[in-house]
């Protein structure tokens, strides 16, 4: 169901479209969490490693195509705030086309230049051949996740966020099933887990599709919807490729980081990817916080609402600090307890290391929940260019920290690179942020 967020109370309507995406996206960590449990339980410590080494790959590859579609559907909120339906449905046309032809370019370029690029990130030798096997096989799905996104993203534009929820639901559910019989009926180890994230992934693409056509009347698109419009293009493209690079950028720090880690040995990288599937659970509220900001701010931008967006901003804020203090207490002194759930073989040193990890997080929850808040909002304003400079400072963070951290070999500092990361770009965020809000008050466009 379609919903207009240019009324009501803020905080709840934030809270309430907030809640559906963050069991959503648990949802869709759990069963990135299941594929890791799973092969680290049947396969092995060096088959966890294995995937954890590729998952900074994958994020520099699916987060860019994930930051693409958001910048496609921010001018669909945008319209559809503004109440113009025809040139709503002519966004999501033009997204859809957009997002056929950059799948098709990077599917073939990242299968390309895949293995020297895990050569480059000195992949331990023992755990290559499994590590390019999974990444092959995610690559090779780029499709099913970017109409997934997409898809999904056209419905959070509308302000219906429970959608996409049933069907990641349902899609987490199958990904279990095919885990368990691919990797433990069919033993196909490492790649087995990538079959089944890329099945499950097209089947939740799908039924938001079905959905769509049958039960949103006011996306019923005729062909000339899907024409390209260069000045529309190139308007999606404005916010859509900044918001890409946003996701790449921190993700070549996450690659640098990596490869720091990768130097310390395959053991190293199987309790660092233990952690970072623990945290990500975690701070899938920050992440919910932000994809709800963006729809917030620009369907407020498209009915000129600069107030109330100011509004939103900082009941987000509160909230997500509240959030931040009760489970950073709860991951500092209890996050290790999960490492049994994916690792049998090193537990002893594996859990030590686990510690480590989620104790350097814990007390940085603060300043993730600025980034992902603030950037999103941002974005969700029409403004693609300035949250990729706070992206610029986090890569600068977490570039230096891994770093220093790979001269020393220390798996202490590789932990705090993230931390380090958080702070150098909240802080500027929230400059931007400020600035921003006082042009509109200076020009006298400061309304609720």
């Amino acid at each position: 169901m379609e919903r207009d967020m240019t009324v009501g109370t803020p905080w709840k309507i934030i809270l309430n479209f907030t809640i559906p995406i963050v069991i959503g996206n648990i949802f869709q960590q759990f069963y990135s969490m299941v594929d890791t449990v799973i092969v680290g339980k049947f396969v092995g410590t060096k088959a966890l490693a294995a995937v954890g080494s590729t998952g900074t790959i994958g994020f520099l590859i699916l987060g860019f195509l994930m930051g693409l579609t958001a910048g496609f559907t921010v001018l669909t909120s945008q319209r559809f705030g503004a109440g113009d339906m025809p040139g709503m449905r002519k966004t999501v046309g033009s997204a859809a086309v957009l997002s056929v032809i950059v799948s098709v370019v990077m599917t073939v370029i990242s299968m390309a230049f895949m293995k020297p690029l895990l050569i480059l990130m000195n992949t331990p030798e023992d755990i290559f051949q499994d590590a390019y096997k999974y990444i092959m096989i995610i690559c090779a799905g780029i499709f099913t996740q970017v109409m997934y996104n997409l898809l999904a993203g056209i419905l959070r534009a509308l302000g219906n966020s429970k959608t996409p929820l049933y069907f990641l639901l349902f899609s987490a559910a199958l990904n279990i099933v095919l885990d368990l019989v691919l990797i433990i009926v069919f033993h196909l180890g490492a790649a087995g887990a990538a079959y089944a994230t890329v099945i499950a992934q097209g089947v939740s693409a799908l039924l938001c599709l079905i959905y769509i056509i049958k039960k949103v009347p006011i996306l019923k698109l005729d062909r000339w919807d899907f024409k390209l419009d260069g000045h529309l293009v190139r308007q999606q493209l404005a916010i859509g490729f900044p918001m890409a690079l946003q996701y790449s950028i921190t993700a070549i720090g996450a690659m640098m980081v990596q490869a720091a880690l990768n130097v310390l040995g395959s053991v190293h990288v199987a309790a660092f990817t233990a952690a970072n599937k623990i945290e990500q659970v975690v701070t899938q509220v920050y992440v919910a916080l932000g994809t709800t900001m963006a729809t917030y701010c620009a369907q407020n931008m498209g009915a000129g609402k600069v107030k109330r967006i100011s509004r939103g901003f900082r009941a987000t804020t509160i909230m997500g600090s509240m959030y931040s203090v009760v489970f950073g207490v709860l991951v500092f002194y209890f996050g290790n307890m999960l490492t049994g759930l994916f690792v049998s073989e090193n537990l002893d040193q594996i859990v030590g290391l686990v510690d480590i990890y989620m104790k350097c997080v814990a007390l940085f929850f603060v300043p993730l929940n600025v980034v992902n808040v603030y950037r999103n909002g941002i974005q969700g304003m029409g403004y693609g260019f300035l949250p990729m400079t706070a992206g610029i400072a986090e890569l600068a963070g977490r570039g230096l920290t891994a770093v220093v951290a790979s001269h020393y070999k220390s798996y202490l500092g590789i932990c705090l690179a993230s931390p380090v990361a958080w702070i150098f770009a909240s802080a500027l965020l929230l400059v931007m942020y400020f600035g921003i809000m006082n042009k509109y008050k200076k020009a006298g466009n400061f309304r609720e």
